[in-house]
C-alpha cells in the first residue's frame, strides 16, 4: 500500500526486474484483471506493476475523488513511490483514459511507451462537438441501474456485452463470468457511481495531442462497451506518435478472452525501435 497526499490508501502489486511495466485497470475492477498479462511480461523479464483505482479493489473506498484527474495523480503517487523511470503504460478501458490523463498532466520525462487497449478516450458521451458518441442518457441508465441492484448489474455485463458472450456461437466461460463479478463487488459503489461519469464524460481530446511518446492503440471493431468508430481510430489521430491496431471479432474484454495475441501484439510493440 501506499497513502496519497489526501489520505487514500492505494494498493499495488510489484513483481520482477527489468524495465518496468505499468498496468492501469478498467472499470470496475481491480489489478487482477491484468493476471495474464503480468505473468506473461513477468517471465519474459520485465518489472511488473498493477494498482487498484482508488475505491476499486483493495484501495481505500472513499466518498470522494472519483474523476481522471484524481486517478492520473494516484498512478503518478504510485510511480513517485517506487522511483520509477522508463516505464511502458499500458491501459484498459477507463485505465486507458487514466494513461492518457496522466501522460498529459505530468508529464513524459519517465515514460518509453504507452499503450492503451478498449480504451475510452477521446470522449465516450455525444456532444455538439462529438456528434458520433453515445446519448448520456445510456451512461445514466448504468448509473440507476447499479444504484438498484449493483449485484445484478454486474453480473449482467459480465455475462454479455463485456466478454462478447451475447455474439451468436461464443460459448460463455463461467469463471471469467464469476472473476469479473468477484472484482466489481470487493470495490465501493460510490466509486463505481461517480466512476461511470469519469469515464463516459470525460474528454480527453487535448491530452491525446500532448503525448509524444510512442503508444500503441489496440481496439477491436466488435467493441460493445467502447464503440470503435468513436474511440480507437480518432485517437489514434491526435497522438503525435501512435499507432493503431484494430481486431475484428474480439470483445471488450479482449485482454482476457484473447490474451495470447494481445500479449504478443504487446510485445512486439515493446521491442520494436521506438
Amino acid at each position: 500500500m501506499i497513502t496519497t497526499k489526501d489520505g487514500v490508501e492505494i494498493f499495488y502489486k510489484d513483481w520482477g526486474v527489468g524495465q518496468p511495466i505499468v498496468f492501469s485497470h478498467g472499470w470496475p475492477l481491480s489489478a487482477d484483471d491484468w493476471d495474464a498479462q503480468m505473468m506473461f511480461f513477468l517471465d519474459r523479464g520485465y518489472r511488473v506493476i498493477a494498482h487498484d483505482r482508488r475505491g476499486h479493489g483493495r484501495s481505500s473506498q472513499g466518498a470522494d475523488g472519483h474523476d481522471m484527474d484524481h486517478y492520473a495523480d494516484d498512478l503518478a503517487a504510485v510511480i513517485a513511490h517506487l522511483g520509477l523511470e522508463n516505464v511502458i503504460h499500458v491501459g484498459h478501458s477507463t485505465g486507458g483514459g487514466e494513461v492518457v490523463r496522466y501522460l498529459a498532466r505530468h508529464g513524459q520525462d519517465r515514460v518509453a511507451k504507452a499503450a492503451i487497449i478498449s480504451a475510452v478516450p477521446p470522449i465516450m458521451v455525444k456532444t455538439a462537438s462529438n456528434p458520433g458518441g453515445l446519448p448520456k442518457e445510456l451512461f445514466d441508465g448504468y448509473q440507476a441501474q447499479l444504484a438498484a441492484n449493483r449485484a445484478q448489474f454486474y453480473l449482467d455485463v459480465a455475462s454479455e456485452p463485456f466478454y462478447g458472450f451475447n455474439r451468436p456461437g461464443v460459448k460463455p466461460i463461467e469463471g471469467l463470468i464469476r472473476n469479473w463479478w468477484r472484482q466489481g463487488m470487493m470495490g465501493g459503489i460510490k466509486a463505481h457511481y461517480d466512476g461511470i461519469v469519469a469515464w463516459s464524460q470525460t474528454d480527453f481530446r487535448e491530452d491525446l495531442t500532448k503525448i509524444t511518446v510512442p503508444t500503441l492503440v489496440m481496439h477491436s471493431e466488435d467493441d460493445q462497451i467502447v464503440p470503435y468508430a468513436d474511440a480507437g481510430p480518432l485517437s489514434a489521430k491526435l497522438l503525435k506518435n501512435g499507432v493503431l491496431k484494430t481486431y475484428k471479432g474480439f470483445p471488450h474484454g479482449m485482454p482476457t478472452t484473447h490474451a495470447d495475441t494481445i500479449n504478443a501484439d504487446l510485445l512486439a510493440f515493446l521491442k520494436s525501435p521506438s
